[in-house]
């Protein structure tokens, strides 16, 4: 079964939001490491400008390169529950739980293509 483009553009927005107003920066160090590893320099390591994950970067119009290996990080998301659907607390948030996720710097990305 087929997510509709409409859910999926969704998820790349709601990605590329965590990606760039989440508030760790606990990964940093493993980004670091992980890009200077590959190559890349130091200076032109920037989480939050040109490091994001798959999905962040199809919201900004990007595609990852085909056999490009990421840096593994870990991020939390939110957990909800309909019973907690309050008026102090209208998506029924109740914490936060960890995933894991891949980055990918932006030379290992090129422009995506149209239809």
């Amino acid at each position: 079964m087929h997510q509709t483009s409409a859910t999926q553009t969704q998820q790349q927005a709601a990605a590329l939001d965590r990606a760039r107003n989440g508030d760790a920066t606990t990964n940093y160090p493993a980004i670091l490491s992980g890009f200077l590893d590959k190559g890349i320099a130091q200076a032109d390591i920037q989480p939050r400008t040109n490091v994001f994950t798959y999905k962040a970067w199809r919201a900004l119009g990007r595609q990852v390169r085909r056999g490009e290996k990421g840096v593994p990080v870990l991020s939390w998301v939110p957990m909800t529950k309909k019973s907690a659907v309050t008026r102090d607390n209208p998506d029924g948030t109740i914490g936060r739980r960890p995933k894991s996720a891949t980055v990918f710097h932006v030379t290992q990305t090129d422009a995506a293509v149209t239809s």
